[in-house]
């Protein structure tokens, strides 16, 4: 399924939850199971199937899972620009540098009709 920016997040979150709850079960494990093996309790484990799961918690479900592999599908690692490394003299970016820029605002001056 594919996503975009308009789609309701907690929309997402539920199916990722849902598709969490199909992988423990094809691997015909319970939810107590997969905490165990994450170190999280069983109630983690259920509001991840719901998509209510904090991020630190979800990697351990995954580790559980035997899904850690999926990650970097799931948030590629990005190389840093070669325009960006000359231009910072090969030191990696820690801020975004925002929009300093300030809009003008157009005044359209009507003749004053005495």
């Amino acid at each position: 399924m594919n996503y975009s920016k308009h789609d309701n997040p907690q929309y997402i979150a539920s199916v990722l939850g849902e598709r969490l709850k199909r992988i423990r079960l094809n691997k015909d494990m319970t939810q107590v199971e997969v905490a165990d093996k994450a170190w999280i309790s069983r109630r983690t484990v259920l509001n991840a199937e719901k998509g209510e799961v904090r991020l630190a918690d979800l990697i351990a479900v995954l580790g559980a899972l035997d899904m850690l592999g999926n990650l970097n599908n799931f948030i590629p690692e990005v190389p840093l620009s070669p325009i960006q490394l000359l231009k910072l003299q090969g030191k990696a970016r820690k801020r975004a540098s925002g929009n300093n820029k300030v809009a003008k605002k157009t005044v359209i001056k009507k003749p004053v009709d005495w």
